[in-house]
């Protein structure tokens, strides 16, 4: 819609400018003024604000990008501020609610202003504010956009994640912790860099285990322990220790990579070191990849010389120089040499940031016969170390490059730990002790600065110590690491479920319950202190759908990896089957208990029930076994003592029992509310009096200053039922409401048997050091010097090398091949051996072969007579 097809007396109006800052209520707020002489643009006019702004021009949206037009004498402009709110979905929905809601008010206040009183005008223009403002809108707003910062986007677990397996900087995401046994890929402490000693390339790389300290029980690459890397040296720091091995504060800059060194050709300069930090160290890396020499006429190796320029200058943060350029070190190298050259300098320098310059010196020798390359290989600062890694466990590794040790192991370091934690004995705290206890990781997240942070006393340490006892006897641990975002309490409830346990507060202390047999209800609730008509019984029914088994995956301590274990009751179908992790758990075991214990819970504790108390109710505890009492369900009988004979143990009721059938059983409720008995009973002389086999605990109260003892009264067990407490909830001052779930014994007997043997059908894992089999070596058909070596292929490897030898001592490098065969010339002959290798994540073993007794053709002593020949009378064996 343009102003054209405006109605006459929309277009007759002046130009005028209205601004509405309250898009709910626009009738209010609101600004109107008319248009200047001159002529103006549309973002000149527009309200100065941070919050969008709608635009509406001549009843059509005008989108930011155009409001550098100018507007004429008689055009209309509208601006809507709305809320503020940037790009998020949900305001969009509510600016549309608002356009929707509000077009009328809008409209009806524009066309006021504009002096507009024909019902025609008045709809042209809200049709007009309601389209432009939800356009407008969806441009401002636009769709929703995630905008997570990288710290909160949580990475793959290298532990747990298969495909993420290996030693990674995961930059934002927290230092692990680690509870128990387990094997941890560790997570870069710092940059890992290189460095060249004795024309050998050496990788330092440093590893953050996790917060706390820990036995190091292994240090591994892949699958194999470091003590099979003779290249590699390990040290591990304490919290509160010192690195000794090499320095970790080194920064490599990405700059320098191989570039080429030309005569009186400076390289750089590049910036050693980022801004905001602080050098006392460079390091300069220089190659000569075809060696340095001079083949002269006859083929000997003559030496050559080539030279150099280090500079370097100190610079501020923004790059600016802070004095002149000084002279690190001019180089002049002389070697004869067709190995490559590898070199490593480092300078000292006075403490600041920097950049470096380089400049070969002489000219390079171009001739097909030397070899005078000269390479600006790497570039590092040595920091001023100032980081304080704090209370955590550090791994540093020091590894020479070698066919033994490939580029993709150099990131497959790993360690089998076990954490150190302080341990409860009652009264005090003792050092920290390498363990695998549920209990003590669970007071480690309580008390820790990475965990709630609690004091001693708001933390149930009896209980502690009386579940750690329990969980040592069965054999159940928590090999766990944590080492992704999340809440302490979930923490907390990860480690309390490997222990078939929860945790919650309660009057501001940190309580775990586990839930295991009880034999004596700790509190008993009947008819007389239940609410009446607040009972009611939840039965959750099967379907089809309801699983009848269980398969638990858990990480299995031999293998490392996850593993599944089925868990059935006896006379379980298995036709629905639920999958289930446990987190903590590594013993296959372990893992079955707990899913048979799962299994059995559900099919037997499939009622719940609900009722409400008065204040007896807040005495009970979320895990306690209670005995509850009800006629409704038939859940035996209640009555009071009304009378008590200590003589003859007979109890006067205050209601007449039914003694059909038996035999018959009385519990008491004592004074605290506990449970007493069950006791056997027999009727007395009349049908309200019980006379009790044994002499209760507790004498029967029957006075007027308190409540009476309650009874509960049935055949056999059915005189109540135990229930285990879930959840208590305050109703009132004086009013309670009780959820538990109806106990049954089948339970907690679930788990007794065998455990299941493991999967047969688990792939096999793959070898780190893969083995050369069924080596031959068989020579040429028409040159015998030239072999031919074949192998089957070694499950595992990436590569193999193959080397020559005529004493088994010296070994000559002849060939690297990714297939399973080779041909190469026999060096030395029919006293030729041959070795080959695998190289996997680490260098197998070495499979050996003589040629000479091997080949399919044999050799002849003397060197001057030919093997074959047309010539029958020469021999072909000669001694």
């Amino acid at each position: 819609m343009s102003a054209r097809d405006l109605p006459a007396e929309v277009v007759a109006v002046p130009g005028t400018v209205v601004v509405c800052r309250n898009p709910f209520q626009p009738w209010r707020d609101r600004t109107v003024r008319p248009l200047p002489k001159k002529r103006m643009r549309v973002c000149t006019l527009a309200p100065r604000t941070r919050q969008p702004v709608v635009c509406v021009l001549n009843g059509r949206p005008l989108p930011p990008h155009a409001w550098r037009r100018r507007v004429g004498r008689n055009d209309h402009v509208a601006f809507v501020v709305l809320p503020h709110g940037g790009k998020s979905n949900p305001l969009q929905l509510v600016a549309m609610i608002a356009i929707a809601y509000f077009t009328g008010p809008i409209g009806t206040s524009l066309a006021s202003a504009l002096n507009v009183t024909s019902t025609l005008g008045i709809a042209l223009i809200k049709g007009a504010v309601g389209f432009g403002l939800s356009l407008v809108s969806s441009a401002i707003f636009g769709p929703a956009t995630p905008s997570l910062r990288s710290r909160d986007i949580p990475q793959a677990s290298p532990t747990y994640s298969l495909q993420a397996q290996g030693n990674q900087a995961r930059i934002g995401q927290p230092i692990p912790v680690i509870y128990g046994r387990h094997l941890v890929y560790p997570d870069f402490a710092a940059q890992p860099y290189v460095e060249y000693q004795g024309n050998e390339q050496y990788l330092y790389q440093l590893f953050v285990i996790g917060q706390g300290e820990y036995d190091i029980e292994q240090v591994r690459i892949a699958d194999t322990p470091v003590a099979s890397f003779e290249e590699v040296e390990t040290e591990v720091i304490a919290p509160g220790g010192t690195l000794t091995l090499f320095p970790a504060e080194v920064v490599t800059s990405d700059e320098v990579s191989g570039q080429e060194a030309l005569e009186d050709v400076t390289l750089g300069p590049f910036v050693a070191n980022a801004a905001g930090t602080v050098a006392n160290k460079i390091g300069v890396d220089v190659v000569m990849p075809r060696g340095l020499y001079w083949a002269d006429d006859d083929g000997d190796i003559e030496p050559l010389n080539v030279q150099w320029r280090v500079e370097a200058q100190r610079i501020d943060d923004a790059g600016a120089a802070l004095g002149a350029w000084s002279t690190l070190a001019t180089i002049s190298y002389t070697k004869a040499t067709t190995t490559p050259r590898r070199l490593s300098y480092q300078y000292s320098v006075a403490a600041g940031r920097y950049q470096v310059r380089f400049t070969r010196l002489d000219e390079k020798n171009t001739d097909v016969r030397a070899g005078h390359e000269l390479t600006w290989a790497g570039l590092r600062a040595y920091l001023r170390s100032t980081r304080d890694y704090g209370d955590v466990t550090l791994l540093a590794v020091k590894a020479r490059a070698s066919n033994n040790l490939s580029g993709a192991s150099s990131r497959r370091f790993n360690a089998i730990v076990q954490r150190k934690l302080p341990v409860w004995n009652g009264s005090t705290w003792s050092a920290p002790t390498a363990t695998r206890s549920i209990a003590w990781a669970l007071a480690d997240i309580a008390r820790a600065q990475y965990g709630a942070r609690l004091a001693d006393d708001r933390i149930d340490l009896a209980a502690l110590l009386a579940l750690d006892a329990v969980w040592s006897a069965r054999g159940d641990n928590c090999d766990l690491v944590i080492d992704n975002v999340q809440t302490t309490w979930d923490a907390l409830s990860t480690v309390a479920r490997a222990g078939r346990a929860i945790v919650f507060m309660q009057g501001g202390v940190l309580r775990v319950v586990r839930d295991q047999a009880q034999t004596l209800p700790t509190a008993m609730f009947t008819m007389r202190n239940i609410v009446r008509g607040s009972l009611s019984l939840e039965y959750a029914m099967a379907s089809d759908e309801t699983p009848d088994a269980l398969d638990v995956s858990y990480f299995d301590a031999t293998t490392w990896s996850e593993r599944i274990v089925r868990c059935a009751l006896p006379g379980s179908t298995q036709s629905v089957v639920k999958n289930v992790q446990i987190a903590g758990v590594t013993s296959r075991t372990h893992a079955w208990r707990e899913g048979m214990f799962m299994a059995a819970c559900n099919r037997y504790r499939r009622r719940t029930v609900t009722f409400q108390t008065e204040m007896e109710g807040l005495t009970v505890s979320i895990g306690d076994l209670i005995a509850v009492q009800h006629d409704m369900p038939q859940w035996g009988a209640f009555s009071e003592v009304v009378a008590w004979d200590a003589e003859s143990n007979t109890a006067t009721l205050a209601h007449d029992m039914d003694w059909s059938d038996g035999p018959h059983y009385i519990a008491l409720r004592a004074r605290d509310g506990a449970v007493l008995g069950p006791y056997e009973v027999t009727r007395g002389s009349a049908d309200n009096e019980a006379v009790l086999f044994d002499a209760p605990d507790e004498a029967p109260y029957t006075g007027t200053q308190a409540e009476r003892t309650h009874v509960a009264f049935g055949v056999g067990s059915a005189l109540y039922v135990r229930a285990v407490v879930l959840s208590m909830r305050p109703q009132s001052a004086t009013r309670a409401e009780v959820t538990a779930m109806v106990e049954s014994d089948f339970v907690h007997a679930a788990e007794t048997g065998a455990t299941p043997g493991a999967e047969a059908w688990q792939l096999p894992p793959t070898p780190t050091q893969p083995r050369i089999a069924g080596l031959i070596a068989r020579s040429d058909a028409i040159d015998v010097d030239n072999a031919v070596l074949s192998w089957a292929p070694a499950s595992g490897a990436d590569r193999y090398l193959i080397e020559q030898s005529r004493d088994g001592e010296a070994w000559t490098r002849t060939g690297e091949t990714t297939a399973s065969t080779y041909s190469c010339r026999a060096l030395y002959g029919a006293a030729t051996r041959f070795r080959v290798a695998a190289i996997g994540a680490a260098l197998g073993p070495w499979a050996e072969v003589l040629y000479g007794s091997s080949a399919a053709y044999m050799w002849s002593a003397d060197d001057t007579t030919l093997m074959w020949s047309v010539d029958d009378t020469i021999e072909m064996w000669r001694y």
